[in-house]
């Protein structure tokens, strides 16, 4: 059967690091499924974190699923993983071959607004490893993300983040720059985005 929308495949144009952007990673069909039962279904939890010594509520929910005993360390929480559900595992498997990867955890996150947001920084917790691939998979609202180097000035960009879309953060990522999800000025309905990632 011909393809009529073949796959798009975007590597940005950034030093140090691979970043592949696929915006149509699953039809919007697809992702409208699975946005609905994500956001349903997922026990979300909101925590509190410490940022500069100060205890703040995070401006998101979250909830993780993962191998059984592979918690995940940041900003002084410890989560510990749900089990592995149908939707996540195949979600899981489609974005495991795309990245030729295979991931162990993966951390939901649930913006319900334009002031929602996750401020800069790098996925580089020890227990990722020296150099991660991290997978992320955006559902909802279309949200901007800003990758910015860490000493390179030059190396930044705006990506807007389509419903259905997939990015691999791959070899260089975590060590040369942080990214981040802004607040919104404009009013943004809620987004659900999946990190995977592997715990070693």
């Amino acid at each position: 059967m011909l393809n009529l929308f073949p796959e798009e495949k975007i590597v940005l144009n950034l030093p140090d690091a691979v970043f592949e952007y696929y915006p149509n990673f699953f039809s919007k069909e697809k992702a409208d499924e699975l946005y609905k039962i994500l956001y349903d279904k997922t026990p979300w939890q909101h925590d509190t974190i410490t940022v500069y010594g100060k205890n703040h509520l995070q401006p998101r929910l979250t909830a993780l699923y993962g191998n059984e005993g592979k918690p995940y360390k940041y900003s002084n929480i410890i989560m510990n993983p749900h089990s592995w559900n149908p939707t996540l595992i195949h979600i899981k498997e489609l974005v495991e071959e795309k990245a030729n990867h295979s991931f162990t955890t993966v951390l939901l996150n649930l913006y319900r607004n334009e002031k929602d947001s996750n401020g800069w920084h790098a996925d580089n917790e020890k227990e990722l490893g020296r150099d991660p691939i991290i997978a992320s998979i955006s559902l909802g609202e279309e949200r901007t993300f800003q990758l910015k180097h860490n000493s390179n000035l030059g190396a930044k960009q705006n990506l807007i983040l389509k419903h259905g879309s997939l990015i691999l953060m791959k070899e260089g990522s975590q060590i040369h720059y942080k990214h981040q999800i802004p607040k919104a000025t404009n009013f943004k309905k809620p987004r659900i985005n999946l990190t995977f990632r592997t715990i070693l």
